[in-house]
């Protein structure tokens, strides 16, 4: 069943998620675990030219568990047999640094804010890891991460093994993030509304960029104007490096210079969205700059445009992802042999990938905390997941033909057409999430005009 969502942007001021939230999935996640501890680290400061810093980004699997959204602090969840603690780590207030930088929650205002069972300092973090893995045998940790703290794990760990009068030690280093982003799969009610706050933004976004987009401007500009959408309306943030391809860019699928003429009778592609309190969007329009398609860019659009409805009308609890992923590819196929740019049976072309050429990415992926999420994609036993209600993915056919490919007709060449939606995977089928963003042609070219 297909659901249009109705619903229009607006600025939001309140979170949708509070602590009993997070508490719920500290909890959830205890109970995935076996006697253990887990050690969950936010991230550490990017620097980004000498003494200077990106804008803080918090750790995702981190913020999915505290809502916490400082650096240099960290959770530990403890289980035995008997019982369950959690424990905060974080810095302690300082005069200081609060003059420079911002006053920090500091340790009694974490120990109001948050439900744990304790809040320590951070500082005393490596004199008390090795108290808390004693007589334990399962260390739960983010297995690729170099992190100083969990190397302090690691290392009391080993002088466990080797200390006298310890009766169990560590025995098994355990995939947290994989008990934590299997949980991040299925997405709460509040969280498809922070979601729905990132989409709503980013609609104001593209419908600007489309009436504002004119020859002569330049790719920044355009981008520059939807930013200012996002920050205005409280996104604060790109949820990942805007995309402006004007023309032939279009077909350099991660094109983020943005520094190009937009010129009279060539699309721009717009892949770009906000992210609200670190939940992601992820949108994608191409559209005339002059506001009109030509006939061939009009015949290459509504062949993906076509993709992308079938795709999304196929969504629905028990599908699996991966026979999506070939239902995609089946009509990508289709439409390259329609549009003349290839020729023979769809199954001899498939299976010689002769359509990758001309659409070599997925349909489409998790999104969430990420825009990426890297939730997973297969069950324990390696089979593809089928979709249940709660699931967030993109559906994002395209189709490139580039300016100097002489395989495809010369009325093409030089057209890359990419669109994008955020779809919600519900009991009864799915919902688009981002259906008021113009996609029909008829509804873009009168977006531009507007």
């Amino acid at each position: 069943m297909r659901i249009e969502s109705a619903m229009t942007s607006k600025i939001w001021h309140n979170t949708a998620m509070n602590e009993k939230h997070f508490l719920n999935r500290r909890i959830k996640l205890l109970e995935r675990m076996e006697d253990g501890v887990a050690i969950v680290t936010a991230a550490m400061p990017a620097v980004r030219s000498n003494d200077t810093e990106h804008p803080y980004r918090q750790n995702s699997d981190f913020y999915y568990l505290t809502g916490f959204n400082e650096s240099n602090s960290l959770l530990i969840l403890i289980k035995t047999q008997s019982e369950t603690k959690t424990i905060l780590y974080v810095e302690a207030f300082d005069e200081q640094y609060a003059l420079w930088n911002g006053a920090r929650h500091g340790i009694e205002k974490a120990k109001e804010r948050f439900n744990v069972d304790e809040v320590r300092n951070i500082k005393d973090y490596p004199d008390e890891i090795k108290d808390l893995l004693r007589e334990h045998v399962n260390l739960y940790i983010d297995l690729f991460d170099d992190s100083e703290a969990l190397s302090e794990a690691k290392l009391a760990a080993r002088l466990l093994r080797e200390t006298r009068g310890v009766k169990r030690h560590i025995r098994s280093f355990r995939d947290v993030t994989h008990l934590i982003r299997s949980m991040r799969l299925l997405k709460t009610p509040e969280e498809i509304e922070t979601i729905r706050r990132a989409v709503a933004l980013t609609s104001d976004a593209h419908h600007t960029a489309m009436k504002r987009s004119h020859a002569g401007m330049k790719e920044y500009q355009l981008q520059a104007e939807m930013t200012y959408v996002f920050v205005n309306g409280g996104g604060h943030t790109e949820a990942y490096g805007t995309i402006v391809a004007g023309g032939n860019n279009a077909n350099t699928l991660h094109y983020v210079d943005n520094s190009d003429e937009l010129r009279d009778g060539e699309l721009v592609l717009i892949d770009a969205a906000c992210e609200v309190e670190l939940y992601a969007s992820d949108i994608t329009r191409t559209f005339p700059v002059n506001g009109t398609f030509s006939d061939a860019q009009r015949e290459v659009y509504n062949a993906v445009l076509e993709v992308q409805l079938r795709v999304i009308d196929a969504i629905a609890p028990g599908v699996k992802r991966d026979w999506l992923q070939t239902y995609s590819e089946e009509l990508l196929c289709d439409a390259l042999i329609t549009l003349g740019v290839l020729s023979g049976e769809r199954s001899a072309l498939m299976e010689a990938k002769e359509h990758k050429k001309y659409s070599p990415h997925g349909i489409g992926h998790w999104m969430g905390l990420d825009v990426h999420d890297p939730c997973p994609y297969v069950d324990e036993a390696g089979e593809a997941l089928v979709f249940e209600a709660g699931m967030v993915m993109t559906i994002e056919p395209g189709l490139y033909f580039r300016a100097d490919d002489e395989s495809v007709p010369e009325r093409y060449r030089g057209i890359g057409i990419r669109i994008e939606d955020n779809i919600l995977v519900t009991e009864e089928g799915y919902e688009n999430l981002s259906s008021m963003i113009a996609k029909s042609i008829e509804e873009i070219e009168s977006a531009c005009r507007s």
